[in-house]
């Protein structure tokens, strides 16, 4: 049998534009070229009427298929939660860990390592979300747990950087050093401000240090206002930054998102996020964290006293939502879930479908609805054989 396959039939979005009437043909895991027809020798898929894009990248993922990665830290969790995504186009994902114990960041970072061994299939690596966060802009984050960064806690970054193609860490001026910021990035970890009220000229002065990110825009961060720009402006205005956006409509109003887009200088990017929870994939109604009941109600997940606790959303709920209810066109809200997070950290051969990058893509119907998922060449999921 050959080891080449070549979609025919399908509008294809390669990253960059459309193609019609062309054919994506892939082998040994990557695409291998976009032609006028099939080789000879290649195993042809019929993709008629269906849209083909590069599979999504979600750099905040904290759970899904009814698994929190704070509660299940293990190579099991990881499985299953990349398991869950993929059922929503995503093809790689950076599995996150909200603030807790050092024993716990101690296990998530094991468990990580351990699934880039085994080769779980859409593991990208590991997003370390606090627990050197500030008090002010706690968010869910539980507050007993907040603390500062030790030389211990950096040893353990870097060491799991040693060992992961990719380590992201959100931290907040306030708990972290300039000095440990710019250690974290010699290191090869990604340091992404979040959960900060420092001002303006101190969120500039870490992008200056190393930092590269901005956690969830607008979420828990200082403000853009007029006297005191705030996190958000700095985000906005300094180029050396991409920032995570969530795309659900709770966490920040289409028109915010809409100035945004417009006032974003570059090279950096807005792209998209999940902040997914253990719901995703599931007919749960909450779930615990940190010993705290986090309720779903509505598309909302909150703590009790009405805290945004994470996000009940996919990530092609979040660029239906972008195309949408916002105009976005569809290639743009595209690359904001594939092209634009890959550069973000770097990743050189994923979020388009070139010659040589993996051959992870997403074929959805022509309202986007789900139909398939696939990594490195392979489907590894089928929405007609699911009922979904």
């Amino acid at each position: 049998m050959s080891s080449s396959k070549a979609f025919v039939g399908a509008r294809i979005f390669d990253g960059a534009t459309w193609h019609d009437g062309e054919v994506l043909v892939i082998g040994n895991g990557e695409v291998a070229t976009l032609s006028s027809g099939a080789p000879a020798d290649a195993e042809v898929i019929a993709a008629e009427g269906l849209l083909i894009a590069p599979g999504f990248i979600d750099l905040q993922v904290n759970g899904g298929g009814g698994v929190m990665f704070n509660n299940e830290p293990d190579v099991d969790g990881i499985a299953r939660i990349c398991a869950a995504h993929a059922k929503f186009g995503t093809t790689a994902l950076m599995v996150t860990l909200i603030t807790d114990r050092p024993d716990i960041t101690a296990k998530a970072a094991e468990a990580g390592v351990a699934a880039h061994k085994t080769g779980v299939p859409g593991f990208l690596g590991l997003h370390f979300e606090g627990p050197h966060l500030s008090i002010a802009r706690k968010g869910t984050h539980d507050p007993a747990l907040i603390r500062k960064m030790e030389p211990a806690d950096l040893d353990v970054l870097a060491a799991c950087r040693a060992q992961l193609p990719f380590v992201l860490t959100t931290i907040a001026p306030e708990n972290v050093t300039e000095e440990q910021v710019t250690a974290l990035q010699k290191a090869g970890v990604i340091v992404s401000l979040g959960h900060s009220d420092v001002g303006f000229a101190v969120a500039m002065a870490y992008a200056e240090a190393g930092a590269s990110m901005v956690t969830h825009l607008f979420n828990a961060m200082s403000p853009l206002g007029h006297r005191e720009p705030g996190v958000v402006g700095a985000a906005l205005s300094n180029g050396r930054l991409d920032c995570g956006l969530i795309a659900d409509g709770f966490h920040v109003d289409p028109a915010a998102i809409g100035i945004a887009l417009r006032a974003k200088n570059g090279p950096g990017r807005i792209f998209l996020v999940t902040d997914a929870m253990s719901t995703i994939g599931t007919d749960d109604d909450g779930f615990e964290l940190n010993g705290r009941r986090v309720y779903r109600n509505g598309g909302r997940l909150t703590l009790e006293d009405g805290t945004l606790a994470g996000a009940d959303i996919d990530m092609l709920s979040c660029v239906r939502f972008m195309h949408e209810k916002l105009g976005t066109p569809l290639e743009e809200a595209l690359r904001m879930a594939s092209a634009y997070p890959a550069a973000a950290i770097g990743v050189s051969h994923k979020g388009k479908l070139l010659p040589g990058f993996d051959a992870d893509f997403v074929m959805l119907t022509s309202d986007l609805q789900m139909h398939s998922t696939w990594i490195a060449g392979e489907k590894i999921f089928d929405a007609a054989r699911t009922g979904a």
